[in-house]
């Protein structure tokens, strides 16, 4: 299995996946990602800025996405808490989804361990990553911290008005 980055004409079957990632929050009975985060215009952002990534299996089936942002990342300006490094050098993790037909095979936990080893290749200047996720999604929770990161705060209302999210930091 693989990441590269996104093309511009791949912008429908990301926003595929991230909508199918929607469907798959929403039916699991959390918050996030329902209302109008993320879009299509964010997503066009994202592959037009190099930060869109997608995940293929060695077949080259598409499996999943993530977007891998290069400090500084606005989203954190309203953190509650405290990071464990005072760096400007990180980069962040958003919007990961796997496709629901894939779901259950470890392709999350997969997906994580290559996107580290994605960013060690891309971004050596990075002292540490960051990523948060939704205070109801357990699962993502779980995962972020199957992987070594740190609780380090949240932040209320970035992607609408109502979402708490926490926030994770892991040193590299």
């Amino acid at each position: 299995m693989y990441l590269r980055k996104a093309k511009p004409e791949e912008l429908d079957l990301i926003c595929d996946i991230i909508e199918d990632g929607k469907k798959q929050l929403a039916d699991a009975g959390i918050d996030q990602w329902q209302n109008e985060y993320p879009n299509r215009d964010v997503i066009a952002s994202d592959i037009d800025n190099g930060r869109a990534v997608i995940y293929n299996s060695d077949d080259h089936e598409t499996l999943g996405v993530a977007a891998v942002i290069e400090a500084p990342d606005n989203s954190y300006d309203t953190l509650e808490g405290e990071w464990l490094s005072d760096t400007t050098k990180y980069v962040t993790v958003h919007r990961v989804a796997i496709f629901s037909h894939h779901q259950g095979k470890g392709y999350a936990s997969q997906l994580f361990r290559d996107l580290f080893d994605y960013i060690a290749e891309n971004h050596p200047e990075a002292d540490s990553i960051r990523i948060d996720t939704h205070k109801d999604n357990a699962k993502m929770q779980h995962l972020i911290e199957k992987f070594g990161f740190q609780k380090v705060g949240r932040i209320v209302g970035v992607y609408h008005p109502t979402d708490e999210c926490y926030v994770y930091e892991k040193q590299v």
